[in-house]
């Protein structure tokens, strides 16, 4: 009775262990643990570079005055369509009509001293003829004749300059394009001074799209022209987006100590999905290869116990990396050659085949939908 008191509790907390922890089949292997494995594939990749940046239009023009006055007129708004020469806001014209004005008026004062400048002229000459005046008066008649027509070529200029000062209160549009911004309003009072107040900003065509995405140094060496660029943006996450390299520009952006360099990047929006201002994350395709075998990068570190470890393949030639097989029940330690990678694989050039199966490490989750509980918590453990 007494060993039976002690017996059964120990057998059954030894049961409890074993089921827990006691080797299971793998695969038909019944001398091996449980195993976290892989199956080399046969696929793509594809050797991108990340960064980012944010969508502008191929042309942005800011449209100003260059006078100033209490904004009279607005034709346009947020998304107006608009062609080149199109009005798109009037200054009030009342002080430059004036000034107009005042400038013709002026220029005819002077047309009339010009004229009177001339009479005096003949008559003086007709006089100098008859030796009825001095040379001095003919050269003094001279100047006066001069400078009345000086006088009537400044008024004219005076008078152009007012003109052009009342065309330039009406605001017209340079390019064709979309109105993205409008950063006046109705009445509002513009002073140009130094610098031509923003009131319109126009996008030419926003079928066409760049992409001016910042790239650290340390990846700025294999950027290139031409090369594909894959993209998303928040407004559209499960979409991917293409565009083509057509420019890596050399003037270095530095922030916080950091360098990176500027790369400008083509998109078709022929869709008008993508909006200026949209910040992108950019993926630039700088390698890619096509139906090559492939392996989870955790294959090339496998990590098992010293009992079980296989020892280690010698590297030779172009094997530049090693792998666990798993073959005959058997964990054998095999030397590759790899490739490119794109972070989550890598291409394998020679060392294994597609179906053969790599071992990663040991795992308590067994294959299938039944599962193993951990003694020390409710999910499935794996290591």
């Amino acid at each position: 009775m007494k060993f039976l008191k002690i017996g059964i509790p120990i057998i059954v907390v030894a049961g409890i262990f074993g089921w827990f922890f006691w080797p299971e089949t793998n695969s038909g292997n019944d001398n091996l643990p449980p195993l976290n494995k892989v199956t080399v594939l046969e696929g793509d990749i594809a050797q991108r570079v990340v960064a980012f940046g944010a969508l502008q239009p191929v042309q942005k023009v800011e449209v100003g005055s260059q006078v100033s006055g209490i904004v009279d007129q607005i034709y346009v708004d947020f998304n107006t369509p608009v062609t080149r020469n199109q009005i798109l806001a009037r200054i009030d014209p009342s002080t430059f009509e004036a000034a107009v004005s005042s400038a013709r008026a002026e220029l005819e004062s002077s047309k009339a001293a010009l004229e009177l400048a001339e009479i005096q002229h003949n008559r003086i000459q007709e006089l100098r003829e008859r030796q009825f005046v001095s040379l001095s008066d003919v050269d003094e008649a001279s100047a006066n004749l001069r400078q009345a027509q000086a006088q009537v070529q400044v008024r004219q200029h005076a008078l152009e300059r007012a003109e052009r000062e009342l065309e330039r209160c009406t605001i017209v549009a340079p390019t064709d394009g979309i109105i993205i911004s409008r950063a006046v309003d109705l009445g509002q009072t513009v002073a140009a001074s130094l610098n031509a107040p923003l009131l319109f900003e126009i996008a030419t065509d926003l079928k066409q799209m760049h992409i001016y995405a910042l790239v650290s140094e340390a990846d700025i060496g294999v950027i290139e022209e031409g090369q594909r660029v894959v993209f998303r943006v928040d407004a559209h996450r499960n979409r991917n987006f293409e565009g083509t390299i057509i420019q890596v520009r050399n003037a270095p952006v530095i922030s916080d100590n950091v360098v990176h360099y500027e790369t400008l990047i083509e998109v078709d929006n022929s869709e008008l999905l993508l909006k200026p201002g949209m910040t992108t994350e950019v993926n630039i395709i700088t390698d890619e290869v096509h139906d090559v075998v492939k392996v989870r990068n955790t294959a090339l570190r496998a990590r098992l116990p010293d009992s079980l470890a296989p020892e280690e393949a010698e590297l030779e030639g172009d094997n530049n990396g090693r792998v666990v097989i798993l073959q005959n029940g058997q964990l054998l330690s095999r030397a590759v050659q790899t490739g490119i990678s794109d972070g989550v694989n890598t291409e394998i050039k020679q060392g294994v085949s597609p179906g053969d199966t790599l071992v990663v490490g040991l795992t308590l989750a067994t294959e299938g939908n039944e599962q193993r509980r951990s003694l020390f918590g409710g999910q499935q453990a794996t290591f």
